[in-house]
């Protein structure tokens, strides 16, 4: 679906009318491609608060081919090693670290703040930690032209950051911004082979995979080295089995809350049996006002984007079919968040799939080593959203910091850096961080 507004700003009339009458001007998002893999430029790094992970932090950075400098007139992406900032002094480093060099980060650049989870122990700590998630997810407002910030919290030495820094230093994250990450030691794992192929030898399982975001979800596994079974309504079967024999998978015609679902995805994987990626995409709307909305409306939109997922994880968590170290990534929604107006079923199971994740990670690591998180999409370009009225869709695609609509692809490759990297019980939003329920 083209984004004819986008389109235009990018002309010399649309710049000049843009300026002028103080219109959002969108810098089109250069993502992933097998050409342009990594960001273009020098990597500048910063330190603030007297962090003792600033060592390691280079080290870690080399290692994932993305080696720092200390100056650059022209940075691709910014970091700050605020892991230190214990207090309000601190905090005016940030400033003065940061203040001479933002306005220089190139286009469609990066900024990540390094952080450190806040002591509950000691409130100065806390409140200045505190503080960095203000002040990143403002100055995710203020960038533009395409450039991203984010916070991400360490708990200590920063080697459980490495999947998490290649993602969002990375063209892979050109929808993720103002976001606040935290890695964790108790979900770390061991750094794949091959990090153009981290998936390799592992096998996925894709829910809602016929079209749209779960088609561009499956196609980035696979592109990772996965192998995928892909599961969608008996009814989508035909688009199903064409992304199946595109991929080199397998297709799983299923309703996935029929009562026996868990046992024939089960029946369904490849030889060894097993599964080690989870990912809980499928869902439905049936939008009206809660006045005007009858029970079966209600009723299908919860069985299927809640009931569904939990029953179905419950199912192959219990049967062994997750593999220990596997991954469950599940899709919320902005709506989740926020909520929408005619959306209050879609809204209560996508908020649902919150609670499932804050709850059941810390369990599901602890028993099985295996982690959950879920994304948290926006205004993203589908078929649905191609349906929606011409000005709600204009409003949805502008009101983000990056004033336009996701692709879906920007969901599917935050989906596969959960489904590789350590962190757990995370809900991140892939929503060019929308003005809803900032």
């Amino acid at each position: 679906m083209a984004d004819r507004y986008l389109n235009f700003t990018g002309t010399a009339p649309g710049r000049f009318l843009t300026r002028r009458l103080g219109l959002p001007r969108p810098v089109a998002l250069r993502r992933w491609s097998p050409e342009r893999p990594r960001l273009e430029g020098e990597l500048l790094l910063l330190t603030t608060g007297g962090s003792r992970h600033t060592d390691a932090l280079v080290e870690l950075l080399t290692s994932q081919g993305l080696a720092p400098a200390t100056t650059s007139q022209r940075p691709a992406a910014v970091v700050l090693d605020a892991t230190g900032v214990s207090g309000v002094a601190d905090l005016t480093e940030v400033h003065t670290a940061l203040h001479p060099v933002v306005r220089s980060v190139a286009d469609n650049g990066r900024v990540v703040v390094l952080g450190s989870p806040p002591d509950p122990k000691d409130h100065h700590q806390a409140a200045a930690q505190q503080a960095l998630e203000g002040f990143v997810r403002s100055l995710g407002k203020e960038l533009g032209r395409g450039r991203t910030a984010n916070l991400v919290r360490v708990p200590g030495p920063t080697g459980s950051a490495a999947s998490t820094l290649r993602f969002l230093l990375s063209p892979k994250s050109a929808y993720v911004t103002g976001q606040v990450i935290e890695t964790g030691p108790d979900a770390a794992v061991r750094d794949p082979d091959d990090w153009e192929r981290p998936l390799a030898g592992r096998t996925a399982l894709v829910t809602g995979a016929a079209r749209g975001i779960g088609e561009a979800v499956a196609d980035v596994l696979v592109r990772d080295g996965a192998r995928v079974v892909l599961l969608d309504v008996p009814s989508a079967q035909q688009d199903l089995i064409r992304v199946a024999d595109r991929l080199g998978g397998t297709a799983l015609p299923l309703d996935i809350t029929a009562d026996d679902a868990g046992d024939r995805i089960g029946a369904a994987l490849p030889a060894d049996g097993g599964l080690d990626i989870l990912v809980h995409n499928a869902g439905i709307t049936r939008d009206r006002t809660l006045a005007n909305m009858p029970r079966d409306r209600w009723s299908a939109v919860l069985d299927v984007n809640l009931g569904a997922v939990l029953s179905t994880t419950d199912a192959l968590l219990r049967t062994g079919v997750l593999r220990p170290g596997g991954r469950i990534v599940a899709t919320s929604s902005i709506a989740g968040i926020a909520g929408n107006a005619g959306q209050t079923n879609y809204a209560a199971s996508k908020a649902g799939i919150i609670g499932l994740t804050r709850s059941l990670a810390p369990r599901v690591l602890a028993e099985h080593g295996v982690t959950m998180n879920a994304v948290a999409p926006g205004f993203i370009e589908t078929k649905m959203t191609a349906a929606v009225p011409l000005l709600i869709r204009e409003a949805g695609r502008r009101m983000n910091s990056l004033s336009q609509g996701g692709a879906p692809t920007d969901v599917a490759e935050a989906t596969a850096w959960l489904a590789t990297g350590s962190v757990n019980a995370q809900v991140v939003r892939v929503c060019g961080q929308s003005l809803l329920g900032a």
